[in-house]
């Protein structure tokens, strides 16, 4: 493992494991029972289970809840490592991508779940078998850390029909990208609990004028040559704004859960924050 994979583990091992029970991720947590049933209360039931509003209904005659055990949830994390995330003002895109990823990786161990990665680009390169081994995620870090960007396009499209082919079991679904671009989750989130995670640097919604420059795509390797004014950010600004207001009004009529992060913020504390 080399040392920036070793202190991305060190790190997040810690805060998951770590923390407090109060501090955790709570899209991991819940009472591990489904509902059932409503039937009459008979003797020797857990008064705690009595349902007092069904009770009040039906004429005060005492009611209890039955729950059957609800099975380990399923976690797949899923990463658009694509040219895109060379970039950063405080940390690359990829380093923190793969922060979140360990992240919550852990905490799926942690929680006794089933936990897999599927890391995407142009095309997918990655599907690890679900798992609730410790050193599984360890080898996913490693694996995406490494993983060479430069020259892979993000391919939206094709990500989201391989998930669907690929995972057929119902799962808590995470998502990490930058979601620049048409993308369409409508069919996922049909099929499993879907939580969208946006990662942004600040520097990309808020850039200054740079004057003549010469830049290169990370992802295409297609080289810019002009002059970055006022003007043109005023244009990529807006067209950006409007991408993201496409993106957040579609994730609210599929229902899925979202949230923006950026790369400055410390990452742990935002999940733990935006998952309350």
């Amino acid at each position: 493992m080399n040392a920036k994979a070793k202190q991305i583990n060190l790190k997040t091992r810690k805060q998951v494991f770590g923390s407090l029970s109060g501090n955790n991720i709570s899209a991991f947590h819940g009472e591990g029972f489904e509902f059932a049933e409503l039937r009459e209360y008979a003797y020797g039931d857990d008064v705690r289970k009595i349902d007092w509003k069904t009770t009040a209904k039906l004429g005060g005659k005492p009611y209890v809840k039955i729950y059957n055990e609800e099975r380990e949830l399923n976690v797949v994390v899923s990463t658009m490592l694509s040219g895109s995330t060379h970039f950063g003002t405080t940390v690359m895109k990829q380093e923190y991508m793969v922060e979140l990823l360990a992240i919550l990786g852990y905490s799926a161990i942690r929680n006794r779940d089933l936990f897999s990665h599927i890391l995407y680009a142009d095309r997918l390169y990655r599907h690890s078998k679900p798992t609730k081994k410790i050193f599984a995620v360890n080898k996913e870090i490693e694996e995406a850390i490494n993983f060479n960007v430069i020259g892979k396009p993000a391919d939206f499209k094709g990500w989201i029909e391989t998930l669907n082919k690929r995972v057929k079991k119902k799962s808590l679904m995470f998502l990490i990208a930058d979601f620049v671009g048409d993308i369409n989750l409508s069919l996922l989130a049909k099929k499993h609990d879907l939580f969208v995670i946006i990662v942004r640097d600040h520097f990309i919604e808020n850039p200054k004028p740079l004057g003549d420059i010469s830049l290169v795509d990370p992802g295409y390797l297609v080289r810019f040559s002009g002059n970055v004014d006022a003007k043109t950010i005023k244009i990529y600004k807006e067209a950006l704004i409007e991408n993201d207001r496409v993106l957040l009004k579609h994730l609210r009529r599929i229902g899925s859960r979202y949230a923006k992060i950026f790369t400055h913020q410390e990452a742990y504390l935002q999940l733990v924050k935006r998952m309350a």
